[in-house]
């Protein structure tokens, strides 16, 4: 986990801002808060992800303990990720800053999508 902070002191804000530092991983918790999804129902939820970028950062939210990645064994095998308990504890976080980001938007004269993930 975020290579052994378990053993030193970190700042709360930074933690977070490092478990979802970059737009794809915001992107995924997006998709996942309706529910657990395959890999490629993840891919057409995000446009213009790449098969390599979306599986590092699945592999990255894993491993930080925020998605779950269920493995059935079947053929060909079959995948799931959804959010885990503590990965759901992130939801209010996002959407609070989806909220800034429609304020900041509109303070700016841009305009919101309208589509969500």
């Amino acid at each position: 986990m975020m290579g052994g902070t378990k053993n030193r002191r970190e700042n709360p804000a930074a933690v977070a801002v490092h478990l979802i530092n970059s737009k794809w991983k915001i992107l995924i918790l997006q998709s996942l808060r309706t529910g657990t999804r395959r890999f490629g129902e993840l891919r057409k939820t995000l446009p213009g992800i790449s098969q390599k970028v979306l599986t590092g950062s699945l592999r990255s939210l894993e491993e930080d303990g925020i998605v779950k990645r269920t493995v059935y064994a079947e053929v060909p095998p079959r995948v799931e990720y959804s959010l885990t308990e503590l990965g759901k504890t992130l939801l209010p976080v996002i959407h609070v800053m989806e909220e800034w980001g429609k304020t900041y938007l509109a303070a700016i004269g841009l305009e919101p999508m309208t589509e969500r993930i």
